[in-house]
């Protein structure tokens, strides 16, 4: 899906300022795009939706510095092969050295989505078993955080995991859980 010029600049301006809704659809509209890329690179869903996790975080923690000179999809590629190549590099040297500690800034996240009142909203027993259809890390996320109520940075801190890759993944496992209760509710 092509996405028009100014349009995305509007998205791109909106979530610089904040805009979680901003966020949500720069989120949706290029997930399967840098996630097949990295598929096509490492050879393993896991590992990809790692990495395409990690370059949403990077990607949104860095949007200011994004040029309009460049196409988005090419800026977030470049993102996601230094992010693979930073991960081999860092397997290497862990079998060599200490673990390496990076981190990043925060996603702003203010306002609540379509996703969490649709959460909300469901019965609790039909929810755990919607919840139970998602992928383990996705599940985990979503049990820490609605469940035990644990902020971004507890539950980064249990997974250790830096905030940002915790936020992207509790964004993604919203708009999947909803798609799932979507589902649900129309069979």
């Amino acid at each position: 899906m092509e996405i028009d010029k100014k349009k995305l600049s509007q998205y791109i301006r909106q979530a610089i300022s904040g805009n979680q809704h901003a966020y949500k659809f720069l989120l949706d509209t290029f997930w399967n795009y840098v996630y097949n890329f990295q598929l096509s690179r490492v050879k393993n869903e896991m590992d990809a939706e790692d990495i395409t996790i990690e370059t949403f975080s990077k990607a949104f923690d860095k949007l200011h510095t994004y040029k309009e000179e460049y196409t988005f999809k090419v800026w977030l590629t470049t993102i996601s092969k230094n992010i693979h190549i930073d991960k081999i590099r860092k397997q290497h040297t862990l079998i060599n050295t200490s673990e390496i500690d990076s981190s990043t800034a925060g996603i702003a996240d203010d306002s609540p989505t379509p996703e969490d009142s649709l959460i909300t909203q469901q019965n609790l027993a039909q929810l755990l078993q919607d919840i139970k259809q998602l992928k383990p890390h996705y599940s985990e996320v979503i049990q820490l955080h609605y469940f035990r109520e644990m902020s971004y940075k507890e539950i980064a801190d249990r997974l250790d995991e830096p905030v940002n890759n915790i936020k992207v993944k509790l964004l993604r496992a919203r708009k999947l859980l909803a798609e799932i209760i979507d589902k649900r509710k129309k069979n």
